[in-house]
């Protein structure tokens, strides 16, 4: 009993963690565009998050003719669902979910089904804006999830094994290992902004383009939940490579997720096309050419 407490009190954390990260991120853009950002409710607009989340508690739920309404409701809880698990796999037993002996499969598997939430929110929708936005996420899974798997196999190939805990002993005492951080994590940035879906890869979302992406048909409580999702990936991935870059220091995972936040506020979107070109003719090859050395070097 005591452990469904404290999975619950997890995932409670979770969940008001990711209220304040959307705070932070508009306080972030507020001072970069010369603005305070939001500033009135309570201690300088610290409950403001609170506020939001009551706001499209409240909001009626719209579902049009057109929707299909199983899967148009399905899918949000489902994300959710997916972010939970994410953290489950890292805290499994409180601290003992590093210790899983093929935790980062686990997580590669769920990462990808992340894929059909894009695709399942914008078919159920029933709406072209929202189809066009799941269909340009499909594309992008494709085409950096090769990337991602690559830099997978190569950053856990000096622990012999796919476990978180085995990668950070490894990290204290292993220069080769030093080395193939250092040149991956410039590639590994750019595959966590394509994952999660953040400028200048926010082709899901381009709402020059597609008004809202996959989720312009939600409102209220449903689009909350993907918000949260969205959000919570942020976290979660700020972790995964604290975890693998520094040993899990949450000082390096809050400067991550500063840094994600505030590239909103200075580049602008990459053009789709391109964003294809780079990952198939650019990064893809430079991997296989690192993969390539790290053999050598074994």
């Amino acid at each position: 009993m005591s452990l469904i407490f404290v999975k619950l009190y997890y995932c409670l954390f979770i969940l008001i963690s990711v209220a304040f990260i959307t705070l932070l991120e508009r306080k972030i853009l507020g001072y970069i565009q010369i603005r305070k950002g939001p500033n009135k409710i309570l201690f300088s607009g610290l409950m403001q998050p609170i506020a939001d989340a009551i706001k499209l508690l409240m909001k009626e739920m719209v579902l049009y003719k057109m929707l299909n309404k199983l899967m148009f409701m399905i899918f949000p809880l489902f994300s959710l669902m997916l972010l939970l698990l994410y953290f489950m796999i890292i805290m499994y037993k409180y601290n003992g979910g590093m210790e899983l002996e093929f935790s980062m499969i686990m997580i590669m598997i769920i990462s990808s089904m992340g894929v059909y939430i894009v695709m399942g929110c914008g078919w159920s929708s029933n709406s072209k804006y929202s189809l066009l936005g799941s269909y340009r996420g499909v594309a992008q899974t494709i085409s950096y999830e090769v990337v991602f798997s690559f830099m997978i196999v190569m950053l856990f190939l000096p622990s012999m094994g796919l476990n978180f805990k085995k990668m950070m002993l490894i990290q204290n005492y292993s220069y080769s290992y030093l080395l193939t951080m250092s040149l991956f994590f410039l590639v590994w940035g750019v595959v966590l902004l394509a994952e999660l879906n953040r400028i200048p890869f926010d082709f899901v979302e381009g709402e020059s383009e597609l008004v809202s992406g996959y989720n312009v048909e939600y409102g209220g409580i449903l689009f909350a939940i993907l918000f949260m999702a969205e959000y919570g990936n942020i976290i979660f991935m700020s972790f995964l490579t604290s975890i693998i870059f520094k040993g899990g220091s949450m000082y390096f995972t809050m400067v991550l997720i500063f840094l994600v936040l505030l590239l909103r506020g200075g580049l602008p979107r990459f053009r789709y096309d391109l964003m294809m070109i780079m990952i198939w003719k650019g990064l893809l090859p430079m991997i296989l050419l690192f993969c390539l050395f790290i053999f050598l070097l074994q």
